[in-house]
């Protein structure tokens, strides 16, 4: 579901970017051009796969691997029917990913050799680390004050008001944060045209481009899963849930 979701996030924002510019975006491949993602993943798991001269094989391949591994296993925090009434930790769980995700991010950049990536790794690993602890403290405010870490209990305390309301600033500096964790635009520091090019990332290719394209869409759908909990809290079992989770993915794609 999630994969499949990714696939359709990535023609919306080429959609919006080109209405932003003035023109279609993408129209060609199926209906409206929503087939795109799929043409463009069969292309890229074709593209031959090289070895480069100087890099750390196994560790090369491994933290592609490890990335998207534990961002995906960010997905049994999703609202399914039954789930979040026994999962009493999943804050917890979530801190403990967006931790373990900066080790994959190192071994990326250090294993290829170059230093461009190299450079980028640092970038990415002292940007995320630093911001980390400031998400935590904010997060954590507000979890003592529930006395909770289910998602569930989130969802039932904002049954009378949203605490977007009553925490409008905390709620501005965690979107921010949460900004900076994805390295989105306007703070894809780790990517430099003239510098550093796409940094950490830039001797992936193939396959294993698309797993870290895939982890870096899957977390934008994640952290919005999370804002839509945390300050717009509904019934984790109804529409109104996704579709206040849909307005988070489109306000990131839009100040891109």
């Amino acid at each position: 579901m999630v994969l499949l979701s990714v696939a359709f996030v990535t023609v919306l924002e080429r959609k919006i970017l080109g209405y932003v510019q003035i023109r279609k975006g993408v129209s060609k491949v199926g209906f409206m051009g929503y087939f795109q993602s799929f043409s463009d993943a069969i292309k890229l798991f074709s593209k031959e796969m090289m070895k480069l001269n100087l890099f750390n094989y196994f560790i090369y391949y491994f933290s592609v691997y490890m990335n998207f591994f534990i961002t995906s296993l960010i997905v049994v925090l999703f609202p399914y029917m039954g789930m979040l009434d026994y999962f009493n930790y999943g804050f917890l769980f979530f801190f403990c990913c967006l931790s373990l995700n900066v080790y994959s991010v190192i071994l990326m950049g250090w294993s290829s050799n170059s230093k461009y990536s190299f450079i980028g790794c640092i970038r990415v690993v002292a940007q995320m680390i630093s911001y980390e602890v400031s998400l935590m403290i904010f997060m954590l405010s507000l979890l003592f004050m529930l006395k909770s870490f289910s998602f569930y209990d989130f969802g039932k305390f904002q049954k009378s008001i949203w605490l977007v309301f009553m925490f409008f600033f905390l709620f501005i500096f965690l979107f921010i944060i949460f900004l900076i964790e994805l390295n989105r635009i306007p703070y894809d520091f780790f990517e430099g045209e003239s510098e550093l090019i796409s940094g950490f990332n830039i001797e992936y290719y193939s396959s294993n481009f698309i797993l870290l394209f895939i982890s870096e869409y899957m977390s934008i759908i994640y952290m919005s899963l999370f804002m839509s909990v945390m300050f717009c809290g509904s019934n984790l079992y109804f529409m109104g849930f996704y579709m206040k989770m849909m307005f988070f993915i489109l306000i990131i794609l839009v100040i891109r």
